[in-house]
């Protein structure tokens, strides 16, 4: 009996844009995850707060938006990872 193969790098980088940190949890990272939610909601309400009533909405939020784009390529190259060793056989029959 071969294990389940892990979720599809372009599956993982399209539901971690959509949510972030829900991409780290796809690869069954969930502290990870939890860890880049934490800093998008703390880096977007810093900047939020700091910035001048004249700057652009992603301006005002670009603290969050960049911690969010992070944890995106973080998610898409630790599924291809994940995804590649699967393939190469490493996590077959547990």
């Amino acid at each position: 009996m071969s294990a389940r193969p892990p979720p599809h790098p372009w599956a993982v980088l399209a539901v971690a844009t959509v949510l972030p940190g829900m991409g780290q949890v796809l690869n069954r990272e969930p502290v990870r995850g939890l860890v880049f939610v934490s800093f998008v909601v703390l880096l977007g309400g810093w900047t939020a707060v700091t910035a001048s009533p004249d700057v652009s909405v992603v301006g005002r939020y670009a603290g969050g938006i960049f911690v969010h784009a992070m944890a995106m390529l973080d998610a898409y190259r630790r599924a291809r990872i994940r995804r590649e060793v699967w393939r190469q056989g490493a996590g077959r029959g547990r």
